[in-house]
């Protein structure tokens, strides 16, 4: 008789202890930088924890970390996250899907049951944005997305991702054998920390991701005139540090406008020359809006160029904004939502739906067939700090949750 399989709680959280002690000494958190000494050092070991679930592992062209377990089919179940860190970052933000993932995998083969489909379990390389601008480095060599362009872009040092990629045991040459055909993914499912305080305040274990924020980033450039700070008259000046001034405020009148539909976060600003006695000459404004709808987005960025146009006339200030970049909402898949909630409803737990205002490796994975994510809550609301925090019944809740979705997902 096959036993339903059950989370090992205890060697759950003994992993994720064991994980976070792979971090930079001299920076604060739970530092795991990707492509840093302790990174590749941490991924040696969670290739073994792979391997001791009984899983066969290889390290992809891209560097990523893929464990499978065995099963029939033409299309797999694929599962997993990231175990890179931000600067100053947590312990559970990445390292809950995969470590879950594992203990999936683990939980699976204890039971004795086969699966009617292969699993992969997934260790994504570098989900956080890193020195060379660009977020999901392996998802986006998975589904085909990781450029040459991408390839050649330089961090601070003058290093290529491609001599990045290489010092984390990786082939950019052979980089697109890591892409894999949309038709051997059936589901891809991710479980993550909330990062944010919904599920928290709700009371409810357990979110069913219904959408990821599409991000639209851009830069405003302000070019004044620098003159002496004691000597011009308030009147007399073109101070591009007020008109930047004015498009912050803009940012957050914009993103509050409609509902709830989004959220903008004017996140660095640079001015110059950067003297107390020198008026601002030239300032650069980052900033970003993220919704699940497309159409939001655009409205926002068309309002926020309206604005910075009128904040640079209002002082006689040069004023341009350019689009950095743009990445499309995701709507998961209705199907695996609808596995999630059997499955969900088969443990006996409270569920709610609701989106997802980060980014994440799903994101590339959906070009790939359908996918879902679970979110369990974070205490505080708390992420990308070192007070990251999911309790211990969450945890088991969602390793739980994304057993069952895959056994559900299996079965059909």
């Amino acid at each position: 008789m096959i036993r339903t399989p059950s989370v090992d709680l205890a060697r759950l959280q003994s992993d994720l202890a064991a994980l976070a002690e792979f971090r930079d000494p001299d920076s604060p958190g739970w530092t795991r930088r990707v492509f840093s000494e302790p990174y590749v050092r941490s991924r040696e070991w969670v290739a073994g924890r792979m391997r001791d679930a009984g899983l066969q592992v290889r390290l992809d062209a891209a560097g990523n970390l893929i464990g499978t377990l065995a099963g029939g089919g033409r299309s797999a179940l694929v599962t997993g996250s990231h175990t890179d860190t931000v600067a100053g970052g947590g312990r559970f933000d990445g390292p809950v899907g995969v470590l879950g993932a594992i203990e999936v995998a683990r939980c699976i083969r204890d039971s004795g049951r086969s699966l009617r489909h292969e699993l992969r379990v997934v260790d994504f390389l570098g989900e956080e944005p890193n020195d060379f601008g660009l977020s999901c480095v392996g998802s986006r060599a998975v589904a085909g997305t990781l450029t040459a362009d991408h390839l050649g872009t330089r961090d601070p040092s003058g290093r290529t991702l491609a001599e990045a990629l290489v010092s984390a045991g990786a082939n950019p040459r052979r980089i697109h054998e890591a892409a894999w055909a949309a038709n051997t993914v059936g589901a891809f499912v991710e479980l993550h920390i909330e990062q944010g305080p919904v599920l928290e305040h709700s009371g409810v274990p357990i979110g069913v991701v219904s959408g990821i924020a599409g991000i639209e980033r851009v830069v405003a450039t302000f070019d004044g005139q620098a003159d002496h700070a004691g000597t011009t008259p308030m009147d007399a000046r073109h101070d591009a540090l007020c008109a930047a001034a004015d498009a912050v405020l803009a940012v957050e009148r914009l993103a509050s406008e409609g509902q709830g539909a989004g959220v903008g976060t004017a996140g660095r600003i640079e001015a110059l020359p950067g003297a107390l006695n020198v008026v601002p000459a030239r300032v650069q404004l980052w900033a970003e809006f993220r919704s699940v709808d497309g159409a939001w987005l655009d409205s926002r960025r068309r309002a926020f160029e309206a604005a910075v146009s009128e904040a640079g006339r209002k002082r006689g200030v040069g004023a341009t904004v350019k689009r950095l970049s743009r990445t499309e909402p995701v709507v998961t898949s209705a199907e695996v939502r609808t596995a999630m909630t059997e499955a969900i409803g088969s443990l006996g737990l409270d569920y709610v739906p609701l989106p997802s205002g980060a980014g994440h490796d799903t994101v590339q994975m959906s070009r790939l067939g359908p996918v879902g994510m679970l979110f369990v809550p974070s205490v505080g609301g708390r992420s990308h700090c070192p007070e990251e925090m999911t309790s211990p019944e969450h945890l088991e809740a969602g390793v739980a949750a994304l057993l069952a979705t895959l056994l559900v997902l299996d079965a059909r």
